[in-house]
């Protein structure tokens, strides 16, 4: 009696991919990962066919399998899991790690396509670029023994975000096509930081500012791109009317602005915010020369891994240390110097510099090179000069 030719089922391109790793030895087939057993059938006979999730298919000849190729063929684990039976997913699994998936029904033959285990001449399955590439690597994962990290992603699984940096490809050149969010770094007109030249400045007698800063507490971070130092306690600046509390201050290295053609070593950004959310940013240009005693109480604390937290004593803080004893200023109107480059920030650069040791400035360029954005233009904008 003449077999019955089983039911057509629609033959996953994974199938294929999976068949392919399979083809490295010829004992062992889909049905023995699973733990069944399925014998070679005799040539002058149709293979008998058990009832299995995902039906075998022939597949392109494998490379040449090395001596160690029952070894790799044990290292190999492939799950081909199935969830319903109309437009399920997916997915193939080495080591722990998905390397393809897919929905059931994308790349699948047409319904009219000959059996493949009938002898008659087939049509190729029609298999997605992406599935593709994902097959390319898993192979050469199973080969090598290791698998491929960046396939996870591939295939759907959960991607790191990408972050913005000071340097390389994801740097303040690129960080507007980072996220739609950072637009405003390349369109913006009114960014920071900024070149100052006292000849085009617009100088004159300007309101005194007003600094209410009282020893305080808090915690230092390093939050990847600088040194921070969130305040706890009332720090207030007056000024155009408004108070504004002080909220955090961090550091740049070198100085982000730059002043008649003359750049510093650091910067020191004291951000602050008024009740309506305006921020206020004062910016005190750092050179070698004399220890600073607040940076000194910063850096005996300073974290040394990303998102290390330390906390500071009540009162250890005073933010009198980082103020230079002139207090003239230039003022203008910009944004913030990272991402997502707010703008309508209110700047004030303290035209003297005050000083760091270089044992302080080399502890901090341990930590951050370089991570200072460069000058933006101007775009018309007014700078006051307060004398």
């Amino acid at each position: 009696m003449k077999p019955q030719r089983p039911p057509h089922r629609r033959i996953h391109p994974l199938a294929l991919a999976l068949s392919g790793c399979l083809a490295l030895s010829a004992n062992h087939s889909l049905a023995a990962d699973h733990g069944a057993a399925h014998a070679e059938a005799p040539a002058d006979k149709p293979a008998a066919h058990a009832p299995a999730p995902v039906q075998e298919t022939h597949a392109e000849p494998a490379a040449p399998q090395s001596s160690s190729g029952q070894d790799t063929i044990s290292r190999l684990k492939a799950v081909i899991e199935r969830h319903g039976a109309k437009g399920g997913s997916v997915s193939l699994r080495v080591g722990g790690h998905v390397i393809a998936a897919a929905n059931s029904h994308s790349a699948a033959p047409s319904a009219d396509e000959p059996h493949a285990a009938s002898g008659h001449k087939t049509r190729p399955a029609k298999v997605s670029p992406k599935a593709s590439r994902d097959y390319i690597r898993a192979r050469a994962a199973v080969l090598s023994g290791h698998a491929a990290p960046e396939a996870h992603a591939a295939a759907g699984g959960d991607s790191h975000e990408v972050h913005w940096e000071h340097q390389g490809e994801n740097g303040p050149q690129n960080w507007a096509s980072l996220k739609p969010e950072f637009s405003t770094c390349a369109t913006g007109q009114r960014q920071s930081p900024v070149h100052i030249l006292e000849t085009e400045t617009m100088p004159g007698k300007a309101e005194i500012l007003r600094f209410d800063y009282r020893p305080s507490g808090g915690s230092v971070v390093n939050n990847g791109h600088t040194v921070q130092v969130d305040l706890a306690g009332d720090n207030t600046l007056y000024v155009r009317g408004s108070a504004y509390k002080l909220i955090q201050f961090h550091f740049h290295h070198p100085a982000e602005e730059r002043v008649n053609y003359k750049g510093f070593s650091m910067v020191a950004h004291l951000v602050h915010k008024n009740a309506e959310g305006q921020l206020a940013v004062v910016a005190v240009l750092i050179d070698p020369g004399a220890e600073n005693a607040l940076i000194d109480q910063v850096w005996t604390r300073m974290p040394l891994d990303v998102q290390d937290r330390v906390g500071l004593p009540a009162g250890l803080i005073d933010m009198n240390q980082i103020l230079p004893a002139d207090q003239r200023y230039y003022q203008f109107i910009g944004s913030l110097t990272t991402p997502p480059c707010t703008e309508g920030v209110l700047w004030l650069v303290m035209k003297q510099p005050m000083t760091v040791s270089r044992d302080q400035l080399k502890l901090f360029t341990h930590l951050y090179p370089m991570n200072a954005r460069p000058v933006q233009a101007l775009n018309g904008r007014l700078v006051r000069e307060a004398l």
